[in-house]
């Protein structure tokens, strides 16, 4: 009997809140052949990296709970499976990109010694021979002077950077089925294209399967051969990909065909002062060396930058991933040293100290790229974003906080009950809350 490469039959994952189970996955079935991908679609916070997850039973249990069904890898399930079979499934025939790089990434060592562990403990590869690997799959990741970022840390990389160290370390194992959870999404147009031509080509030398999460419809269309769409944990449509795109049959399915975002831009007021002036900006980063680490050169990063942004006005700050785009901001912000000048509502910002940027800082608000490396684990959703007003307006009562706090909850589509649990317990896409930078 021939047995598809992946089967999810039936499966219904819940999570334990106090006496009861809240279900997050409810009674789907998929299947992924191999050489072939599937694209798993919707929006945030409707299943799809609970799915993905549950696979490899990556989920801690508790809280979470398989609640019925099986996963079933050429047959044989994984739910069902001991730990020591599951260890010679994970990362050597199932491969797993993770939405946040970050989390998964080691901050304490370098790219080469955390690539090296993959080489090593899956396909049992020496340091030499290991190192061209990698070096290799660096390269073909879109990494520039690949073997110069293997002694890099995490930390030294772009979001799009480390994204893509991500899928190097994924690919090293070339697996039987790859699990992509919105790969690319930290990646500009030109290295995103790169990387799903590298998927598609590792697909057909590895008869590879490939079980890709997204939201980017564009992407399904370019890369799946079917495609799954969830909605509130079930999968509400499940067709060949020129079918569904072509004729989708759901309702939400065809909302999402259909909610492209359109508009036009505002038309500004003639002979408005700028509200941001920069000019001439630059940001390098020392490079030590030797035993004193004395400062040898410098790595510029952003090099006489000038522009103005009028009020109401929406500037769009383009560029490939280590470009420079975020160093820009973080130094708008002040929260990195530069050179040159930035003038905010008439106000230069170059000389003020930390103090003096305060009542700045809350004039200005920023939403980070990766928002787990940017929200505290310990606190829960509702003290993340209180703690903004408890800076910037201390004056206010507790019920004046709580008050402001689940009126912004609702603004942004945050269901006020889940005030109380921690930003590990959202989807990423709704964890982009940012804590203000004023403190």
């Amino acid at each position: 009997m021939t047995y598809p490469l992946l089967a999810i039959e039936n499966l219904s994952v819940g999570f334990r809140q106090q006496q009861h189970v809240r279900p997050v996955v409810n009674a789907i079935s998929l299947q992924v052949n191999a050489g072939e991908t599937l694209a798993l679609v919707g929006e945030s916070g409707s299943g799809k990296s609970v799915t993905a997850l549950s696979i490899l039973r990556l989920l801690p249990t508790p809280p979470a709970v398989y609640l019925s069904g099986d996963i079933r890898f050429h047959g044989e399930s994984l739910l069902h499976a001991s730990e020591q079979t599951l260890r010679g499934v994970r990362g050597n025939k199932i491969a797993m990109i993770f939405q946040e790089p970050m989390v998964s990434l080691n901050p304490l060592h370098t790219l080469e010694k955390q690539l090296y562990e993959v080489l090593s403990l899956h396909r049992g590869m020496r340091r030499e021979a290991a190192r061209a690997e990698m070096i290799g799959c660096l390269d073909r990741v879109g990494i520039r002077q690949a073997s110069q970022r293997l002694r890099d840390y995490p930390h030294q990389l772009s979001g799009g950077e480390r994204q893509r160290v991500m899928i190097a370390m994924a690919l090293l194992t070339r697996p039987e089925l790859l699990i992509a959870d919105e790969p690319t999404t930290a990646l500009d147009v030109s290295v995103q294209a790169q990387i799903l031509s590298l998927l598609r080509e590792l697909q057909r030398e590895l008869n590879m399967g490939l079980l890709f999460i997204t939201h980017n419809l564009s992407i399904v269309k370019k890369l799946a051969d079917s495609v799954a769409v969830m909605q509130h944990g079930k999968c509400v449509e499940n067709q060949r990909a020129d079918t569904l795109l072509s004729a989708p049959t759901h309702p939400y399915t065809q909302k999402l065909l259909n909610s492209e975002p359109t508009g036009d831009p505002v038309p500004l007021p003639a002979g408005q002062t700028p509200l941001l002036e920069v000019d001439r900006l630059r940001v390098a980063f020392p490079i030590r060396k030797g035993i004193l680490k004395r400062v040898v050169d410098h790595n510029v990063v952003v090099n006489n930058i000038s522009f103005t942004l009028h009020p109401g006005e929406t500037l769009g700050l383009v560029g490939e991933s280590g470009s420079g785009k975020s160093t820009t901001g973080l130094a708008l912000l002040r929260l990195i040293r530069s050179e040159g000048r930035i003038v905010f509502d008439g106000q230069s910002l170059d000389t003020l100290n930390r103090h003096q940027l305060l009542p700045v800082r809350h004039r200005i608000q920023v939403v980070f790229q990766d928002p787990n490396s940017s929200l505290n684990p310990r606190l829960n959703v509702l003290q993340i974003i209180e703690e903004g007003l408890r800076v910037h307006q201390p004056t206010l009562s507790g019920a004046q906080r709580e008050q402001q706090v689940k009126a912004v909850m609702m603004e942004v589509g945050l269901d006020r009950k889940r005030g109380i649990v921690t930003p590990l317990s959202f989807p990423a896409a709704s964890v982009n809350v940012s804590p203000s930078p004023g403190h």
